[in-house]
């Protein structure tokens, strides 16, 4: 983007209620604290137990989107990709794929912003609300990661 400040959502979502589920929701908790602190007006947080079609709404009002998310995935620490629409849904209860929010945002509103997804490494997932500390580990390098990643991208 050329001339225009992007506007960016930064968007977790999980169960803090349960451990290490809760990942995707601290991260966005602590970039919204680092943002405000930065003056970056351009970064929106939003965080939620699981994502929900009406999300479609939001993404598009954003230029670039990122989702957060606890995983269980055989990954070292956490991982960013780069993330497409997909018709394809896959809808456990009431909630959504990030891809198909995404796939949502440009059927209904003609926008579909660039996304990218963060998988954090979790390891307990009881209900309790302590995080792992090899969790809160990786949430700190994934969110350190972020905020550079925010800088070179919020101009």
């Amino acid at each position: 983007m050329t001339g225009k400040t992007q506007k960016i959502l930064i968007y977790g979502y999980g169960n803090p209620g349960r451990q290490d589920d809760g990942l995707g929701v601290m991260l966005a908790e602590e970039i919204e604290r680092w943002s405000a602190e930065k003056g970056f007006h351009n970064i929106h947080t939003d965080s939620n137990y699981q994502l929900n079609i009406e999300d479609a709404d939001t993404l598009a009002k954003h230029d670039l989107v990122i989702f957060a998310d606890a995983s269980r995935e055989d990954i070292d620490t956490f991982i960013m990709e780069p993330l497409e629409a997909s018709a394809k849904s896959e809808f456990t209860m009431h909630s959504v794929s990030p891809a198909f929010v995404l796939h949502l945002s440009r059927q209904a509103f003609n926008r579909e912003p660039e996304a990218f997804l963060i998988h954090i490494k979790g390891y307990e997932w009881e209900f309790m609300g302590e995080m792992s500390e090899k969790a809160k580990k990786n949430l700190n390098q994934a969110t350190d990661y972020l905020k550079k990643y925010l800088i070179e991208n919020s101009k």
